[in-house]
């Protein structure tokens, strides 16, 4: 039996994809949460998943304390101390396909750029963020007639199918190959909104 926590602050938009895809395997949740009023803390209570009041400031004191085999990282909006990241394996996933559009506002300033492709990356949290921190990248494709609420929300549903799959893989010490998205979702690569 695995065992994660899944770290927010904010939304629970990616929770109940998280929950729903690794709920059938051999995993149990844990949520943390650093705003009691958040989306991310209702959404958890409303899946029934343990969720408990972690400020920031306990970071350290909570994780070295408890063992985890993956500490993931969900719409939380403070940076970890580095002392904290010594503490277990910690991923995160972001909107834009890295080192591009690093930080705050990524879905934002790539699709103002005039980039024709964006996308999103799950990669390890260390301090310094590089190639070699990132565990998968799937893109998006930015039509010249998109506008920005579409392509958010490709971006949106895109997280919510690369997260789960991805963590999956991490728990199983499997290597996951961009073609894993295209099986899990039984696509035959020719969908509109297809991107193989």
């Amino acid at each position: 039996m695995k065992k994660i926590a899944v770290l927010g602050s904010s939304s629970g938009n990616l929770l109940e994809a998280l929950y729903n895809r690794l709920n059938s395997v051999d995993v149990t949740f844990e949520c943390l949460c650093d705003d009691e009023k958040s989306d991310f803390f209702s959404k958890a209570k409303s899946l029934k998943i343990s969720c408990k009041y972690l400020p920031w400031e306990k970071n350290f004191e909570y994780f070295s304390s408890h063992d985890f085999d993956l500490i993931v990282l969900c719409d939380y909006k403070k940076e970890l101390q580095s002392d904290v990241l010594e503490l277990g394996k910690f991923i995160n996933i972001h909107p834009s396909l890295l080192p591009s559009f690093k930080g705050n506002d990524a879905l934002y300033r790539a699709f103002n750029s005039g980039v024709k492709v964006s996308g999103v990356t799950v990669h390890w949290v260390r301090e310094n963020l590089d190639s070699k921190n990132i565990i998968a990248q799937y893109p998006v494709l930015i039509g010249n007639l998109m506008h920005f609420d579409e392509f958010e929300k490709e971006t949106n549903e895109l997280e919510k199918m690369l997260y789960p799959l991805v963590i999956d893989k991490i728990l199983k010490d499997e290597v996951f190959d961009y073609t894993d998205l295209i099986s899990v979702n039984k696509c035959s690569g020719s969908c509109s909104n297809c991107q193989s």
